[in-house]
């Protein structure tokens, strides 16, 4: 098929955010109707025309017992997500990732680590998911974590509609004025994919408990024009869980008492990379810069954590 032919088949032909804000002109925005919300997740996290990116950045602690938190490393990272509603109303999600640790006095990404328990210099395994998202459905998902298949997990637990045994994809936002505030959480548990028997200094039990913890800020406003494709955010982000594996702390009393927690900011909306820290785009796009893009394909697939990509790529110890 010839360009011109091309170009005179999709001229004037909408944008998905176009043909959305078309479909759904005059309706008003109900957050008290799940597939309103389905539309709101869909505008945060990615962008209903093109993708877009977003940034992580802060620091990491160690939590010992009653002891003062010790700084550790910084946290940060990217990812790359876009939206789209299908015929029936639900809503899928594609995307990419990245998570690098940084060093706390020069913000440079490490490669190694000196572990002050052990007194050993660690290799850092900095995180890549290369295919993340799915579909989003009238009820609020569940996903299960891990290759052991445990029981899932039921995504914003704390603030979640029981009704009659369904959860329904409600979310907790609150508006004060122009702002638009919505809290997003998962506390998962289950059976660690780097297990003692395979990993020895890496594994720190059987079992891991990480969760993630999200509280955004947006405009009432943009969220409610649905010929904006995408919502400008700035969230608090926050980690919890056990010792990452690359820190080899399998060994030491404190492989299961050790707690690391984690405080971000995270931000998506601005035009280009300007949501991304420079030396963190700088590194992505010398090393890994097929991950400022989504995948090509829509997957659907549960989600995909530091853990289990360590078990996949770094080969057993025994």
């Amino acid at each position: 098929m010839n360009s011109e032919l091309v170009n005179g088949l999709f001229a004037g032909r909408p944008s998905a955010a176009e043909a959305l804000a078309a479909s759904t002109a005059g309706r008003p925005l109900d957050f008290d109707d799940p597939r309103d919300n389905l539309y709101a997740f869909g505008k945060i996290w990615g962008g209903y025309d093109e993708p877009v990116l977003s940034g992580f950045h802060g620091l990491m602690y160690a939590r010992i017992g009653a002891q003062r938190l010790i700084p550790l490393f910084g946290y940060t990272g990217t990812g790359c997500m876009q939206s789209k509603i299908d015929e029936d109303g639900n809503v899928w999600i594609r995307g990419k990732e990245t998570g690098y640790f940084t060093d706390l006095a020069t913000g440079e990404i490490l490669e190694t680590w000196k572990n002050p328990w052990t007194g050993k210099t660690v290799e850092v395994f900095n995180f890549y998911n290369p295919a993340m998202g799915g579909r989003l459905t009238a009820e609020m998902p569940r996903f299960a974590m891990g290759a052991a298949k445990d029981s899932a997990t039921l995504m914003n637990d704390g603030t979640h509609r029981n009704m009659g045994g369904k959860v329904p994809f409600l979310l907790p936002f609150e508006s004060y004025g122009d702002d638009l505030l919505l809290a997003w959480d998962y506390a998962h548990e289950y059976t660690n994919p780097v297990t003692p028997e395979g990993w020895p200094e890496a594994s720190t039990g059987p079992r891991i408990s990480p969760s993630e913890h999200f509280t955004f800020c947006m405009s009432l406003a943009e969220m409610r024009d649905r010929s904006v494709p995408s919502s400008r955010f700035m969230a608090g982000f926050s980690r919890l869980g056990q010792w990452w594996p690359w820190m080899r702390m399998g060994r030491h009393e404190l492989a299961e008492s050790g707690v690391v927690f984690g405080r971000m900011f995270s931000h998506k909306g601005l035009k280009g990379p300007g949501d991304i820290p420079p030396k963190v785009l700088a590194y992505i796009e010398k090393h890994a810069p097929e991950y400022l893009t989504v995948p090509d394909y829509w997957p659907n697939v549960n989600p995909h954590g530091t853990w289990e990509a360590f078990a996949n790529e770094v080969p057993r110890e025994v």
